[in-house]
């Protein structure tokens, strides 16, 4: 589903069965992505740790060492191919399929940034051949579909479609710590109407309950960042019991949620009902611009673009001026200040659609040049036309909806409170805003963002509140349940 600016994760599953099974788990780690990281996890896969079920039973099952980049991008390394060609992965309930980046990829920079599956290099490969494209928030991968061993944990999925990307348009998968994702959402939704990896672990008899489960670690200074458990959940990661809500449309994990709460008084917008889906791939929470803006306001959020753009016009409004008076070009001025890349201004429909952070703040600049420009041409003085940016900059629109707070002002913010299957579930300041940086320099960035969609209201729960909340995802019973993480 729509990942966030650029970032993106994950779930939790429940142990109702009273046969003994196997317990599948992937744990995900605080770390840096370097050549020790990644041999330390070839080491972790010969390891067993046991897991005691719901029931009371004990589970075996192989961990694997993960990453956590920011709070903001959970993932994790699968293998393709025999031998396993490794990468890394968003395990994603926001969408169905399986992709990573094909040795065929020539035309992306984001290609050569990150390993490329290599079909000659596997003894179990199969060619497919039919082209296909996967459209998100942030941006699209086309590439053609195969078929081969995936290994994940200690599953191997055998005869698994997925899609060798051969272009990542943009910079969102340019910047991304990830290689790939890795779909959990229904067949509803995949592409080319390819099996998703989680149905063939099911049908192929790799894990004896159809359930899996999340716990995200948003204690940034721990080595754990978490943990993935197909088949299973671990009862000491989170706190009994769980709220259930059975899955309202297939695709996404979409249910129905109530009444929304801002410190404690209702706002009236979901009050009828609202939809809402769990989405491990979204970094934030995306909810209807009403609410999104009742909470703004309680919380004193402003919009990054209007912050960056009134930070650019402080640092560089005289030099933009005097280049102006020069004659040189708004895109030319944006160039020699680093708000845009000195290259030729080739953009596909794709780059435009993705609204990346460098795309968006270069149309700013040049928007701004532009805004000056006009002004200098009516003879304004340059503190009058710098005024005069700035109030503009005021009521610039965020093109993605994030919002950014005084990181000395979250005692006084309200908690807000989701209200689902008839209980409340409570975020506070400290969990619904993300922390960027150290001291002088860390900015603070509300967990909301405004998204209005046709089918609405609806809000995609993503990592934010799954951090808070450890989150079950049935497939069986065709539900999805949360209780307080541990």
């Amino acid at each position: 589903m729509a990942k966030l600016f650029l970032l993106l994760v994950l779930v939790s599953a429940l142990c109702s069965a009273v046969y003994s099974s196997e317990l599948r788990r992937v744990i995900l780690k605080k770390r840096p992505v370097d050549e020790d990281t990644l041999k330390a996890a070839k080491l972790r896969l010969k390891d067993r740790t046991l897991v005691r079920g719901q029931n009371g039973q004990l589970f075996a099952g192989h961990e694997v060492g993960l990453k956590n980049y920011l709070d903001a991008q959970y993932y994790g390394e699968i293998g393709i191919g025999t031998p396993p060609q490794k990468f890394t992965v968003v395990f994603d309930t926001g969408s169905s399929n399986l992709w990573v980046p094909s040795a065929k990829c020539r035309l992306s920079v984001s290609c050569y940034l990150h390993p490329k599956f290599k079909p000659s290099k596997s003894s179990t490969y199969k060619e497919d051949g039919k082209e296909c494209n996967i459209q998100y928030g942030t941006g699209a991968v086309y590439g053609v579909l195969s078929q081969d061993k995936v290994t994940v944990g200690d599953m191997e999925v055998v005869e698994q479609p997925f899609m060798e990307a051969v272009k990542e348009p943009g910079v969102t998968f340019l910047l991304a710590k990830f290689d790939g994702i890795l779909g959990l959402g229904f067949r509803e939704i995949a592409v080319g109407d390819a099996t998703p990896v989680w149905y063939n672990m099911v049908d192929q008899g790799l894990v004896s309950q159809p359930i899996f489960s999340f716990w995200l670690n948003r204690k940034a200074e721990e080595e754990n960042g978490g943990e993935l458990i197909f088949g299973g959940m671990d009862p000491s990661h989170y706190v009994e019991p769980h709220t259930y809500v059975p899955i309202t449309r297939k695709g996404y994990w979409q249910f129905d949620m109530g009444d929304f709460l801002i410190d404690g008084e209702s706002t009236g917008f979901c009050a009828k009902g609202c939809a809402a889906i769990a989405d491990s791939g979204t970094s934030l929470m995306a909810g209807p611009t009403g609410i999104i803006t009742a909470i703004n306001q309680a919380i004193g959020a402003t919009g990054v673009m209007n912050q960056q753009c009134k930070a650019m016009v402080t640092q560089y409004g005289d030099s933009m001026i005097e280049m102006l008076m020069q004659k040189m070009s708004p895109y030319k001025i944006c160039s020699q200040i680093g708000m845009c890349l000195q290259r030729a201004r080739i953009a596909s429909v794709v780059d435009r659609k993705s609204h990346n952070v460098g795309d968006a703040g270069c149309s700013v600049c040049e928007m701004a040049v532009v805004w000056a420009e006009n002004q200098l041409l009516n003879n304004q003085s340059a503190e009058w036309i710098k005024s005069y940016l700035n109030n503009m900059c005021e009521h610039l629109p965020n093109p993605n909806g994030e919002s950014v707070v005084d990181c000395n002002s979250l005692s006084a913010m309200p908690d807000v409170t989701f209200t689902i299957g008839g209980k409340h579930f409570s975020l506070t300041p400290e969990q619904y805003i993300l922390k960027v940086g150290e001291g002088k320099e860390a900015q603070c960035v509300s967990g909301f963002m405004g998204l209005d969609v046709p089918a609405g209201p609806l809000w995609i729960l993503g990592d934010v509140f799954m951090g808070v909340y450890h989150t079950v995802f049935d497939f069986g019973k065709e539900r999805v349940g949360f209780a307080k993480a541990a």
